[in-house]
Parts: structure tokens; sequence; C-alpha cells
């Protein structure tokens, strides 16, 4: 058997491997929406939780909606990160309020 053919056999192997994967996932996906998404929307109704946890390590990436913007520099800002979740997700940044707000106002004229 040729190189090429060789090849050509693994690159056919890994596709079919690669689509069989994504079609699995959908499966689990689906599955997993028709099952225990109800059991965990259950669970917050019931124990009243606000937010989920990504990380339970530091927390700056337990929730980054909740998270102070110093909190990643609370050491130094030179620091090294202790945390390996904290290399996945960035510290939030700061988001600038652009809009410009006009009210009419009436003018009371003297009396």
């Amino acid at each position: 058997m040729r190189r090429t053919n060789c090849f050509l056999c693994f690159i056919t192997l890994l596709l079919l491997l690669s689509v069989s994967l994504v079609g699995h996932s959908h499966y689990e996906k689906r599955l997993w929406h028709q099952k225990e998404l109800p059991e965990a929307r259950q669970l917050v109704h019931r124990l009243g939780l606000t937010d989920f946890a990504l990380w339970t390590e530091a927390r700056y990436t337990r929730n980054p909606a909740l998270a102070d913007f110093f909190a990643p520099f609370q050491d130094f800002p030179a620091a090294f990160e202790h945390f390996p979740s904290g290399s996945i997700i960035t510290p939030a940044m700061p988001t600038v309020d652009t809009r410009f707000r006009l009210r009419a106002s009436t003018v009371n004229s003297p009396r």
C-alpha cells in the first residue's frame, strides 16, 4: 500500500470519528435538556440560588459577572496566576456608559 493511500485512509478514519463525536454530543445535549435540566432548575428554585459558580478556586473565577475588577491583581499587578482557572477566564473589562439622555423640562414662568 502506498503512503498516500495510507494517509487518505487515516484522514477518512479521523473524519468519521469527528462526525460521530459531533453526533454523540448533540444526542447528549438533547438528553441533558430533557432529563437533567428540569431537575437542576428545580434544585436552583428550591435552594434559592442566584447564579452558578464556574470554579471554586478564586473569588474572581467563581462568577465572572459578580467579580471585582481589581480582584485578580490583589497581590500585585505582576503576580503570577495562582489558580489554573485564572488563565482560562480573563478579568472582566469595565464598560463605559456612553448613553446621553436629554429630558425636556418645562420652564415655569415667574408670576
